[in-house]
């Protein structure tokens, strides 16, 4: 109960009327999101909750509508309690409405990566029986390759039936809309082209508490005004973002996609303070207008690693506006860097946050000392509720040293065993994105006759930058040891991502 006196005071709702707003939000919608918003709704009225490229709403008018949508799909997709509702969608208004309007009716929310795979959908359409699927119609090809014949309803739809027509349309409705328990907030672990898995989340006010706590404090956000969430709502860091400010009435910005030079001219037109990112995001936009990002006090970065080289340059441009935050899928938000410990270290993913626990295992599931490499292991009350064991492994290698930083050291499956030395990739990628020359690195094991297991690396260069490979190994001798030498390195135009702007090792050149 003091953990929750402390947040409150923290955003300003322990006042005898934010009580009650909160109480009465929660006595007419029940406990889900739409609580959330019914709240914001009473206490920031006519204050811009989001805008996009098509509309900017109100926290009344988004309220309004989302309710309003909700009664429609209770009526028309007998939406209730215990039901599964697929979202198929990029960033727009039309998804954050629906977002609340379907946690309204209790059905559980399941969030699929719109540029998944058609297989890939087709075996979550086998095994969650959605009563709906809500999907932009630039996807329906995709969705049609599937086996999926229930209910249908598109984003966006000039004439036919979508929600952005459905909003505003007359809805007969009779009866008194009923309280709903919140059901489950679905989102996906795995990428693009391997075999997804769901991580499956109760929204907890007590269970959120310190990740919300720590998000608040040390990035500051009582501070800002207006985010713009760049990273995908479908993936848990975009749509844990949205939430948190909509929780505190500041206004959001989103777009279908991210191109770098249509973000840079929303972060100027809007006066952006706060932005999520992938490193990726952030790069493209520092090449393509670093001018136009100095209203951001606060860059939270995530989703992926990011790069020493990265934190150095923002630090040059941008000064000391880079936050860096580790967390999963399945465990939620768990470490966070601010500048400050990125000055520590420009490596460090930071320090954990209240409520953490994390342990660094080897592969006999034993704790190893301060200082190892092991395997990131975590427990806290916020992660996955469809988990076998409390205890979450993240598959992600890292260290903690004296002073409690934590550092990641690649992943669990990318060590190779060479000549009976166990050899990390990470390290052979950092050294050389160390290299003046060089843009980005990737490295992998392959088999080896001699040794079983060698290192190949591919090196994408600083556009005209002039090295030569043989430059570039002798550049590497004199800083890795011997076993840590690539057999090979070889020179890439472009260098392969996933959507959500990590480096795809999968879709590197064969040859």
């Amino acid at each position: 109960m003091c953990k929750l006196i402390y947040v409150f005071y923290q955003i300003r709702l322990l006042s005898l009327i934010a009580l009650f707003r909160l109480a009465s939000a929660i006595y007419t919608s029940g406990t889900n999101l739409m609580a959330l918003l019914h709240f914001a709704a009473r206490t920031y009225g006519d204050q811009i909750a989001l805008a996009d490229e098509q509309e900017t709403l109100t926290y009344r008018q988004l309220y309004e509508q989302s309710k309003q949508l909700s009664a429609h799909l209770k009526v028309n997709y007998q939406l209730t309690g215990g039901q599964s509702v697929g979202f198929l969608c990029k960033n727009h208004a039309s998804l954050v409405k629906a977002i609340y309007a379907v946690s309204l009716t209790g059905a559980d929310i399941c969030l699929l990566n719109a540029e998944m795979s058609r297989d890939q959908l087709q075996g979550f359409v086998e095994s969650k029986d959605f009563q709906l699927i809500i999907y932009d119609v630039e996807l329906s090809a995709l969705l049609a390759q599937t086996t999926y014949r229930s209910a249908k309803l598109p984003s966006y739809h000039p004439t036919s039936s979508a929600v952005n027509n459905i909003i505003g349309a007359t809805v007969s409705i009779k009866t008194k809309q009923r309280r709903a328990s919140s059901g489950k907030l679905m989102l996906l672990t795995g990428g693009t082209t391997g075999k997804a898995k769901e991580a499956a989340h109760q929204p907890s006010l007590f269970n959120y508490l310190d990740p919300f706590a720590g998000f608040l404090t040390r990035l500051q956000i009582l501070n800002k005004q207006t985010a713009y969430i760049a990273t995908p709502i479908y993936h848990g860091y975009g749509v844990a973002v949205l939430l948190l400010f909509c929780a505190l009435g500041k206004k959001v910005v989103i777009q279908r996609g991210f191109e770098a030079g249509k973000a840079c001219r929303l972060i100027r037109e809007h006066r952006v303070d706060i932005v999520t990112v992938v490193p990726l995001m952030l790069h493209k936009m520092l090449q393509t207008n670093a001018d136009a990002l100095k209203s951001l006090s606060c860059i939270a970065s995530g989703g992926a690693e990011l790069h020493p080289k990265l934190v150095r340059e923002t630090q040059s441009r941008l000064g000391e506006v880079l936050y860096n935050l580790y967390g999963t899928s399945e465990a939620g938000l768990n470490i966070i860097a601010v500048p400050q410990d990125l000055v520590y270290s420009a490596h460090t993913i930071g320090r954990k946050i209240n409520g953490v626990h994390i342990k660094i295992m080897d592969d006999q599931q034993q704790e190893v000392p301060m200082g190892r490499v092991g395997q990131i292991c975590i427990r806290n009350p916020w992660s996955m509720r469809n988990k076998v064991s409390s205890w979450i492994q993240t598959g992600d290698l890292g260290y903690r040293d004296e002073k409690g930083y934590f550092f990641l050291h690649g992943r669990v499956d990318s060590m190779i065993v060479s000549a009976g030395e166990n050899v990390y990739p990470f390290e052979v990628e950092q050294m050389l994105r160390m290299h003046p020359c060089v843009e980005e690195a990737a490295v992998i094991g392959v088999a080896d006759e001699l040794f079983g297991q060698r290192l190949k690396a591919w090196v994408q260069l600083i556009p005209d930058s002039k090295t030569t490979k043989d430059e570039l190994l002798d550049w590497l001798r004199a800083r890795l040891a011997r076993y840590q030498m690539p057999r090979e390195l070889s020179f890439v135009e472009h260098m392969p991502y996933t959507p959500l702007g990590k480096l795809d090792r999968k879709e590197l050149p064969k040859k």
